[in-house]
């Protein structure tokens, strides 16, 4: 397979597309929950979304490493990787909610090369690369235009943020905002990638959550930074907005420092990430 950022972007959306497929074949039936050392929940259908996206990554691009939320790391010092999360919103599928999705992006170093989200019990998919903008449902999509915080829509996966400098951001934003909703998690981000809302935000990412949203936000004509500022998807937090809110948003949410594109956490994919990050599920 030929390797331009066109065919990278169908090719993550392909990899998605199998892994929402077979983990909609769990949704909706009483499945086991089983917890991970990290506290959080995973799932038959989890594994298994993973293990057919894999399948198909190995079958089309064998020199490539991958690294999934389930099954780890293969390859890791391959030069361009593969990060998988089978069904972002682990919590949401097993309650019968409809807002996960599956996420595939394909990085290289700290660059996003393209990365894909798919929603199958919503029948929605995006995909994006750097230079072919974010496409939904198969048409080009963008950010909103609404200037006006007082006019604008908020989201977060959870409103319950901690009592700390992040938990107070968090309160002023909500209050400026004219809809504050939860319940968020990757389903927000389509919302802010195709204008049905414009800001969404999370105090802790992991970076298979992150990555695919990098050329998502960005090719939509929105900005995506962590809590710091810093743009890409290693710092373990994501800030999604339109263009035309991004300041605003930030310097409410207390965010002081801007660090260049380039300077950035080192990532879990190169295996030096901070080992207490909780992921997101």
């Amino acid at each position: 397979m030929s390797e331009t950022r066109d065919t990278l972007m169908e090719a993550a959306l392909e990899a998605a597309r199998r892994a929402g497929d077979l983990a909609l074949k769990f949704y909706g039936r009483r499945i086991p929950v089983d917890t991970k050392a990290d506290g959080s929940p995973v799932t038959e259908a989890d594994r298994a979304a993973e293990s057919i996206a894999r399948e198909w990554i190995e079958a089309h691009f064998p020199q490539d490493g991958i690294l999934g939320e389930e099954h780890g790391r293969v390859r890791p010092e391959a030069r361009r990787r593969w990060l998988i999360d089978p069904i972002d919103g682990t919590k949401s599928f097993v309650r019968g909610v409809p807002l996960w999705g599956s996420l595939v992006a394909v990085v290289e170093g700290d660059g996003v090369l393209a990365g894909a989200a798919v929603f199958p019990a919503l029948g929605e998919r995006l995909a994006a690369a750097p230079g072919c903008g974010c496409w939904w449902n198969g048409s080009r999509c963008s950010v909103s235009t609404v200037s006006d915080l007082a006019l604008a829509t908020v989201l977060g996966t959870d409103g319950r943020f901690p009592d700390t400098p992040r938990g107070d951001g968090w309160a002023r934003l909500a209050s400026a905002a004219a809809l504050c909703r939860t319940w968020g998690e990757c389903y927000g981000y389509l919302l802010v990638a195709t204008g049905r809302s414009e800001v969404m935000v999370d105090p802790v990412l992991s970076p298979w959550d992150a990555a695919p949203l990098v050329p998502i936000i960005e090719e939509a004509g929105g900005v995506l930074t962590d809590w710091e500022g810093r743009h890409g998807f290693a710092g373990g937090s994501a800030i999604a907005t339109n263009a035309a809110l991004a300041s605003e948003v930030r310097r409410l949410l207390g965010v002081t420092t801007a660090v260049p594109d380039g300077a950035r956490r080192a990532s879990v994919v190169s295996g030096t990430a901070d080992p207490g990050k909780e992921p997101r599920v």
